[in-house]
């Protein structure tokens, strides 16, 4: 498998869930791969078992943006491929009591993170007249009624459209950006938001497993692999003419009623009428 053969990634929040998955692939896939994580000891794990090399940084700190570019141009003179997939939990509640502090947060991670990797990315990128930048959306970006915090939802659309406006403005200069949005994928992040300690949420993938498989049309829970091998297409030449999309990858979530339910509703108001 050499799809991204000669390719230099980097992978934002790789240390579990999807960013882990996408790391593996990358690197299954022929690409160098740098990823970064809060998380040292998930890190060095994942960097080991992958080859891939890991860079402690919090996405939602500009400096740390750039030296996360920095590094992985350092050894090679470029980035190829951007992934900003780094994200996480958000505070959830009613609107009058929602913490504007967690809002900021949540924008700082997905929003403001997303942003500043780029900035620090797209100058080599011009350079070479070449590139692809993926960000990782969600269907509660396109949809309300898909997260439990208002936050979530808000920093996932402005992330969809942040890769738009990206796209119009590199798209010039050779370079894709486009986004990914993700339906119900069985990782950790359910059990987080559930407030569970991070290592033991980790564990409660295969959980959620049962409860995804019934929320689509596909009667199964989505996988990180889903998402990775979406990300796979998006990096390599094979998508070469694809900038400014964003690819839902939800087993048809968002798309509407499936066809048993809306059934069922129609044989119930067939019996209101039908003695």
């Amino acid at each position: 498998m050499t799809r991204l053969k000669g390719k230099v990634a980097v992978v934002t929040g790789g240390t579990s869930g999807i960013g882990r998955r996408i790391v593996e692939r990358f690197v299954e896939e022929g690409a160098t791969v740098f990823f970064s994580g809060r998380r040292a000891s998930l890190g060095v794990e994942v960097a080991k078992a992958t080859g891939a090399t890991f860079i402690e940084a919090d996405v939602a700190r500009e400096e740390d943006a750039a030296r996360t570019i920095a590094t992985a141009a350092a050894g090679n003179g470029r980035v190829d491929v951007l992934v900003n997939n780094a994200g996480g939990v958000a505070g959830g509640g009613r609107l009058e009591n929602t913490s504007l502090e967690s809002f900021d947060s949540t924008i700082a991670v997905h929003v403001r993170g997303a942003l500043a990797h780029i900035k620090y990315v797209s100058a080599m990128m011009r350079a070479r007249q070449q590139g692809s930048i993926i960000n990782i959306g969600s269907v509660a970006g396109h949809r309300a009624g898909y997260a439990s915090s208002i936050s979530y939802g808000v920093a996932k659309a402005a992330v969809i459209q942040l890769s738009r406006c990206a796209a119009l403005e590199l798209g010039e200069d050779g370079i894709r950006v486009n986004s990914i949005s993700p339906g119900g994928i069985a990782t950790g992040i359910f059990g987080k938001a559930m407030g569970m300690d991070p290592t033991a949420a980790e564990a409660t993938a295969e959980q959620a497993k049962i409860a995804l498989a019934r929320a689509q049309v596909i009667p199964r829970a989505g996988l990180p692999s889903d998402i990775a091998n979406a990300a796979v297409y998006l990096a390599s030449d094979e998508s070469s003419f694809v900038n400014g999309a964003d690819i839902l990858v939800d087993g048809g979530l968002i798309g509407g009623r499936r066809f048993s339910e809306v059934a069922q509703q129609a044989q119930a108001m067939r019996a209101l009428f039908v003695s």
